[in-house]
């Protein structure tokens, strides 16, 4: 299993007949990368409402089990201790159902920065802003291909 989404492969994969979640699945390193990018952000959006200097500090790493298959995630922390991520929170060690389903389906559906948002509001009760989401969407970006990124990550107009 790679630690990046290689959108060829998967595809490459699919006609090979493997499986899209599970033990290898497809999308696991899908799922790994959507989720650091969100915690990257959720960590970024923290320092930027501190009121005492903060700043980061390297990551830990924690085995998540999934339907997708388990990966190791980095989660990001910051140097006063302070951060609390929301989308996988400390001490979580399973990804549900319910999460992968709307990571995949925010990226996969092209919605706009707003929609994203009011999704993250109705998964959460966490109110993440544009910038927060667009965040996320530039970390992706150097990582796909055009093709992926048309059908992905770019919001409707």
């Amino acid at each position: 299993m790679t630690n990046t989404f290689d959108f060829n492969e998967a595809v490459a994969a699919l006609r090979r007949g493997q499986d899209l979640n599970g033990k290898d699945g497809i999308l696991t390193p899908l799922i790994k990368q959507l989720t650091e990018a969100a915690l990257k952000a959720e960590l970024e959006a923290h320092l930027a409402g501190d009121e005492v200097p903060n700043r980061k500090n390297g990551s830990t790493r924690k085995t998540i089990k999934s339907i997708s298959g388990n990966f190791e995630l980095e989660t990001p922390r910051d140097r006063s201790g302070t951060f609390e991520p929301q989308l996988i929170k400390k001490h979580q060690t399973h990804l549900t159902d319910e999460i992968e389903r709307k990571v995949i389906s925010m990226f996969s559906l092209g919605m706009s920065y707003q929609d994203i948002a009011g999704h993250v509001a109705d998964m959460y009760g966490l109110s993440v802003s544009s910038a927060t989401i667009s965040a996320v969407t530039d970390k992706l970006i150097p990582n796909y291909g055009d093709s992926l990124l048309n059908t992905l990550i770019m919001p409707r107009c």
